[in-house]
Parts: C-alpha cells; sequence; structure tokens
C-alpha cells in the first residue's frame, strides 16, 4: 500500500503554474507495473499553494472506499507532513529540472522510499519510478504512469 501512496504523493513539485506537472493526473493501470492492484481509480490534482504546491491524491478501491490524501510544502529538500496516512508519513521534493523531479519519503522518521519522477515532452505523460523494500528487506520498484486529464 505504501507504494501506492508513494506513486500519487510523487507528483507535485513547483509553485510556477506553468510548471508541466500542474494539473490533474489519472493513473493508467495498463502501462504501470505496480502491485498488487488495490485501486480501480487514482486521481491526482496538483495546484500551486503559497510559495510551493498542494497535492491532493484520491484512490477508489476495487472493493469500493476512497483514500484521500494531501501534502502541501516547498520544493527544498526538507520534510513536510502528508496529511490522511494512518502513521507519521513525510515527503522532502527536490527539482532535478524543468520535466524532473526527486522525493523522499519517510515514514515514522524513516526512509521509506524514494521517487523519481518524469514529465513526458508533450506535458501529456507523468511517469514515477519508486524504490523501496519490501517486508522481507529486498529492494523493488514500481512504475506508474498517469495521464492528464483535460
Amino acid at each position: 500500500m505504501l507504494a501506492r501512496i508513494i506513486l500519487g504523493l510523487l507528483l507535485a513539485l513547483a509553485a510556477d503554474s506553468q510548471a508541466p506537472w500542474m494539473g490533474i493526473w489519472k493513473l493508467n493501470p495498463a502501462k504501470s507495473q505496480t502491485t498488487p492492484n488495490r485501486y480501480k481509480r487514482v486521481i491526482t490534482k496538483i495546484e500551486p499553494w503559497q510559495d510551493g504546491v498542494k497535492v491532493e491524491y484520491d484512490m477508489i478501491g476495487v472493493r469500493g472506499g476512497v483514500n484521500h490524501l494531501e501534502w502541501t510544502g516547498k520544493f527544498d529538500g526538507k520534510d513536510y507532513p502528508v496529511e490522511g496516512a494512518d502513521y507519521i508519513m513525510t515527503n522532502a521534493y527536490t527539482i532535478i529540472d524543468d520535466h524532473h523531479y526527486q522525493i523522499v519519503v519517510k515514514v515514522e522518521g524513516g526512509l521509506a522510499a524514494t521517487a523519481h519522477v518524469e514529465v513526458s515532452q508533450d506535458g501529456k505523460m507523468l511517469t514515477t519510478v519508486t524504490t523501496e523494500k519490501n517486508g522481507q528487506g529486498q529492494t523493488v520498484s514500481t512504475t506508474a504512469v498517469y495521464e492528464r486529464l483535460p
């Protein structure tokens, strides 16, 4: 579940409303490589907020129910809390360039995952590759592909 939460939260980066990651994104499960598939729909909204961004993330489960998470923060590499998680979770964002950024995710203060996000040159797709340790201590990576909604 942490990988799914991370995937949606990995989408925010700059306060500039012209930044390519601003907008509404929908997960395309057919193009993604994530397991297990717990959600039938994932929508993320990224918008400017004060001198950073606000991310709203809604996940609709395959058996119903909605999980809603929110994150607001800056792109200064510092930890900012995620609201709506059942545990203490923070994200620290760093811009790499105008189409790439990185997020370091911590749970209960410990490193949980690192995500690398890329927005396609045409601005229509956002791809997130998340690396984390699974329950057996093995490093695993998942890829989530999001498509921009009009």
